[in-house]
């Protein structure tokens, strides 16, 4: 194993380096070309053979939720220990919810409770960096997403036992009735082409080590969650996790995770509840601090109304099928696609577009929802079995630029897992192209980046939609149609008589296209007093309500409306920020105004961070070793969403002459994993020669090679050959079409040249993109090869 680490580039790679200097293996995008970039990537994890720096740090994460009436306050705990012989580092990537508004971190050694403090990003990373260089306990908490954190803890010696406490509130804003709380277990991995060495410091959290597919995750997890609704409970349900609900009286439970789910942190945890009489918790929360006031009005409105007129619609679908889509979340995305599509109307037309590294669009214009355009859209799709990377911003770019239709009200449809690394760049372009078509989000899987799908919901004033499991598919999509068919109020204002408010968000609301209440944070000053009304279009005929602001009481327990307010403002200002115009080294207003908000309000954001530094130096040296904590991939993501996964699942097996099945990725790729145990040295390729027919450089078929080497050493790896030869030669042949895709592939060796391998090294290939030739007409690239035992 470690001859072939060194002399090749590891598939998996260890985690563990020395005084901040990592000791690692080039990424699994394999060995690049001399002066050459990589780019940013997650990789496999496994065990190193040192006993003293392979000690897995996080022990348990755990949370302490309790919801009163519509706000959620959450106590995340995470246990580090160090059972190696040396000091460590710990280094964690973890998710929270995008509407997480992060007040508080403690840090606990021992018997010593360290509090922590806020303060501006690069200012708490020199605190922390100085402490660990001291010697001294210190742990930092920063934000990498909206949702997802980085968590570093240093100089946990030998037998030490360190626990961090995380603090935030959120407001659940209940549709058709049903509260939901999501606590999100696991960050998936994101797809990035940036290359590595012009990457910002905030992108490194991308190359965060991964388990196996279906691998358990190292520490244990639970959860408890006390509801408190003001009113009796109807019903409670966790779809995502085993929970035992015990109820102490008609209006509080207690929902717990059952023993069984102890290594549940690889997906979501999603718990629904309803209350009695689908009773909604509307109206105005007033609460009044030392220096500034707060409110949140919360308006129901009327209930879904058929419009007596509904302009035909065109819908443009773009779908996920990369690698991280492979299996479940692809399979999701098939049934949800052909609900959707099934379900539209004669007068609709519609179009498809499917991406991964590149894209395919079912046709140049959109097409009538006949019966045969339905039927051969939908054949394409149950064609796809994902794979490649996540290209999403191209793929935006084309299906908003394919041509309209005149009268038609346009929306666009995405589906994805959302694992990329341009957030910020899809907000952007949703924006800037807003005129031209709604857009509306559906996210796939069982831990899905729901900053992306709701943010670009968010950008594209529609709507977002999470799926986790096959059979929420037909609810969700009969949820959309019902959301873009039936209107219920539309261009809400909402206007305050004679109560002085300010800093009002969202400063106008969107349409309301589903049964949700409208929900408006503020400021205000004086005396509570007053009215506010909210006025709208719903269906045909005119909507209003008020509030009397004079008969509702300030709450002293109404506090969390401080964090509340300052984190929709955040988010609000993250998007325009996301529209600025990059600068030449100088802070944006809004990068400012951010940390401002971060800095007053106590909160964690891009631009702040909390960090706690005990006083007391533990160690003498400050030196430590740094583990990256492995995250398992969430629950039904394939080894494929990472590069240099198997390029099919176990479940993907090929006939064999005979009746038979050619080994699958998977069984080849854990073939190779023994064989790596021992001494023996892996399969390295290397190329003799390159020949070219067609407008395509060496350069650019040079640069492809090394992208995308591994995944041939992948097959080879994996030979299921009893007395593999020491070494041979091969030639590899591949076709390439005027846009630069892979048509054909032929391998030829007489050594390493059996059927299944040839299947394998097949499919690999045909995942391949090249540049696309100068002039447009297809190419034949052919390698000679060595192949290394």
């Amino acid at each position: 194993m470690k001859r072939w680490v060194k002399r090749y580039g590891a598939v998996f790679l260890c985690v563990a380096g020395i005084m901040g200097a990592r000791a690692w293996a080039a990424p699994a995008g394999g060995e690049p070309a001399e002066g050459a970039d990589k780019t940013l990537s997650p990789y496999f994890f496994i065990k190193s053979d040192d006993p003293s720096v392979d000690r897995l740090p996080l022990k348990a994460t755990s949370a302490d939720v309790k919801i009163a009436g519509m706000i959620a306050d959450v106590k995340v705990v995470q246990v580090y220990r160090n059972e190696g012989k040396r000091p460590l580092e710990a280094l964690y990537v973890f998710p929270a919810s995008t509407r997480a508004s992060v007040y508080g971190m403690k840090m606990t050694v021992g018997e010593r409770i360290i509090e922590t403090q806020i303060r501006e990003r690069r200012e708490a990373r020199k605190a922390y960096e100085n402490a660990k260089q001291e010697g001294k306990s210190a742990s930092l908490l920063e934000q990498q997403r909206p949702n997802v954190f980085q968590m570093n803890v240093a100089n946990i010696l030998p037998g030490d036992e360190i626990t961090v406490e995380l603090r935030y509130t959120e407001l659940l804003v209940p549709e058709r009735g049903v509260y939901e709380f999501v606590y999100p277990t696991v960050v998936g991995p994101r797809y990035s082409n940036t290359p590595e060495g012009t990457a910002p410091a905030a992108e490194k959290w991308i190359q965060n080590p991964y388990l196996h597919e279906g691998e358990a995750p190292p520490y244990t997890f639970d959860i408890r969650v006390n509801v408190e609704g003001g009113m009796p409970i109807r019903e409670v349900a966790c779809p995502s996790h085993k929970t035992t609900v015990a109820f102490d009286g008609p209006s509080t439970a207690l929902i717990t995770l059952d023993p069984s789910e102890k290594s549940g942190g690889n997906r979501d945890y999603i718990l629904r509840y309803r209350l009695d009489g689908d009773a909604v918790s509307s109206g105005l929360v007033l609460y009044r601090g030392e220096t500034e006031n707060f409110f949140l009005l919360m308006i129901q409105p009327p209930r879904t109304v058929t419009p007596a007129r509904i302009p035909p619609r065109e819908y443009v679908f773009v779908v996920d099928v990369s690698g991280s889509m492979r299996g479940f979340p692809l399979e999701i995305s098939k049934k949800l696609l052909k609900d959707l599509i099934g379900g539209l109307r004669p007068s609709d037309r519609f179009n498809v577009l499917l991406f991964s590294g590149g894209s395919t669009v079912f046709s140049e214009r959109s097409v009538p929802a006949t019966e045969e355009n339905i039927a051969r859209a939908l054949h394409i799709i149950e064609r796809e079995h994902g794979g490649g990377g996540t290209e999403l911003l191209p793929a935006l770019e084309r299906a908003f630029s394919l041509p309209g239709e005149d009268g038609f009200s346009r929306s666009v449809i995405l589906v994805t897992d959302g694992y990329v690394a341009v957030e910020k760049e899809a907000f952007r372009l949703v924006r800037n192209r807003l005129g031209e078509a709604n857009l509306f989000a559906f996210g796939i899987g069982s831990s899905v980046n729901r900053f992306l799908i709701e943010g670009m919901a968010r950008a594209g004033m529609g709507e977002p939609f999470v799926v986790t499991k096959p059979d929420e598919a037909p609810a969700q999509a009969a949820k959309f149609r019902d959301y873009v068919q039936s209107p219920v109020l539309i261009h809400p204002v909402v206007d305050f008589d004679g109560f002085a408010v300010e800093d009002v968000e969202p400063r106008r609301p969107p349409d309301l296209m589903a049964e949700r209440p409208i929900v408006v944070f503020g400021k205000w000053r004086g005396e509570p007093r007053g009215t506010i009304r909210v006025s709208g279009r719903s269906g045909t005929s005119g909507y209003h309500a008020s509030v009397d602001v004079s008969r509702v009481k300030p709450s002293e327990n109404a506090s969390a409306l401080r964090y509340l307010w300052a984190r929709h403002k955040i988010a609000a200002l993250t998007d325009e920020a996301a529209l600025e115009a990059p600068s030449q080294g100088e802070e944006s207003r809004t990068t400012r105004e951010i940390t401002a908000l971060g800095l007053q309000y106590g909160l964690l954001t891009a631009y702040t961070s909390f960090v706690a530094v005990d006083t007391l130096a533990r160690s003498d040296s400050g030196k430590t070793v740094t583990v990256e904590q492995p995250l398992p991939l969430p629950a039904g993501v394939p080894d494929t969403a990472l590069p240099g996964g198997p390029l099919q699942s176990a479940r993907a097996v090929s006939p064999m002459p005979g009746g038979g099945a050619a080994p699958s990725m998977m069984t080849l790729h854990k073939k190779a994993e023994e064989r790596d145990k021992g001494e023996t040295e892996a399969p390295g390729v290397r190329i003799l020669k390159i020949e070219i027919t067609g407008a395509l450089s060496k350069e650019s078929a040079e640069r492809m090679w090394e992208e995308n080497r591994k995944s041939l050493e992948i097959c080879l790896r994996g030979k299921a050959t009893a007395d593999p030869p020491q070494s041979g030669t091969a030639a590899l042949k591949v076709s390439v079409d005027g846009r630069g895709s892979v048509t054909q592939v032929e391998w030829s060796s007489k050594e390493f040249g059996d059927e299944g391998l040839q299947r394998c090294i097949a499919e690999a290939v045909k995942r391949w993109r090249f540049p696309a030739p100068s002039d447009g007409k297809p190419v034949r690239v052919e390698y000679a090869l060595t192949v290394l035992r």
